[in-house]
């Protein structure tokens, strides 16, 4: 009896564990089946192989590139030949080395800034939404403030005023003046979980505030803060090629936006080197649109009437 006892409560011991290994492949499956979802539409398929391809240029771009990012040695404004398959710019630079390494900053930016954009977001959105009383009001006003400033005007001034900062002031310039629209988005969907059952069970049961935020709501604006990251990595990157277009960047930097920038001061039009402000400008609305179609998908996750639409479309076609 008593090695059955002993054998019994070892086995009750090893439960938590074997659960917890239990619940781990779970959590993969669910997220395995949310990337299916997204994967099912063919608008985010196509964005994910755009988006997948550009990363790849951007990570092997050393070993891609014909050419170093800043070698200036050839002739210059020279037509497309087989040692420079899209001619030369103004400054001798083969151009497309140069837009194969400019993919490293767009990609770069698009990633850092999209990401603290949407981290100061999530933070500044979920404590608007649950918090009451005066604190949301201070941060009520200070997000509204920003959404009331024109957000290419600021970030132009910011801009110019920290100018030739490198790229790390441009991604500052960026998450500072992009963060406001997504924390009134992410404020919105914290109301509305703040007010639903298991919420109120949990304040009841004792949990905190922090704890009913983390564990509560946020799990389950996953998919609104994945789509929020998007958006926010598209804005990202237009607005990186649009400073450094504008002269507002830091322009011994190698970017699809100083491509366009130099371009633009030697003339490239005048001079038949339209390749010079076709491609860069190309590339980026390349990246941007497949960010942009990723969100069809992420979209479909968080709302089930998408899938639905779409699934008695196929039924329809078929």
């Amino acid at each position: 009896m008593t090695n059955n006892a002993t054998v019994a409560v070892r086995t009750q011991q090893q439960d938590p564990g074997q659960q917890q290994g239990q619940q781990a492949p779970s959590k993969l499956q669910a997220a395995a089946r949310q990337f299916g979802v997204v994967w099912s539409n063919t608008k985010a398929r196509v964005g994910i192989c755009i988006l997948a391809f550009f990363v790849l240029v951007a990570i092997a771009a050393p070993l891609l590139a014909p050419y170093g990012a800043s070698q200036n040695g050839f002739a210059r404004n020279a037509d497309a030949t087989w040692a420079h398959w899209m001619g030369t710019t103004a400054a001798g630079e083969d151009v497309l080395s140069q837009l194969i390494h400019g993919a490293r900053v767009s990609v770069l930016v698009g990633a850092v800034a999209g990401f603290l954009s949407t981290l100061v977001a999530v933070a500044i959105g979920l404590s608007w939404g649950y918090i009451r009383g005066w604190v949301a009001e201070v941060i009520g006003f200070i997000v509204n403030l920003f959404l009331v400033i024109p957000g290419l005007p600021l970030m132009i001034v910011i801009a110019a005023y920290l100018q030739n900062g490198g790229i790390t002031v441009i991604i500052a310039v960026i998450v500072v003046t992009g963060w406001a629209w997504g924390a009134r988005v992410l404020r919105s969907q914290t109301q509305s979980l703040r007010s639903r059952d298991f919420v109120t069970a949990a304040q009841f049961s004792g949990d905190g505030a922090t704890r009913i935020v983390f564990r509560e709501i946020l799990p389950n604006m996953t998919s609104l803060i994945v789509g929020s990251f998007f958006g926010a990595a598209t804005s990202a990157i237009l607005a990186e090629a649009g400073l450094e277009f504008l002269g507002l960047g830091d322009s011994s930097i190698v970017s699809w936006g100083t491509i366009l920038y130099w371009a633009q001061n030697s003339n490239a039009l005048l001079t038949g080197q339209w390749i010079l402000l076709f491609a860069p400008g190309l590339c980026i609305a390349l990246l941007a649109m497949s960010l942009t179609l990723i969100n069809f998908g992420v979209d479909a996750v968080s709302n089930p009437r998408l899938r639905e639409g779409a699934r008695r479309k196929k039924e329809a076609a078929a």
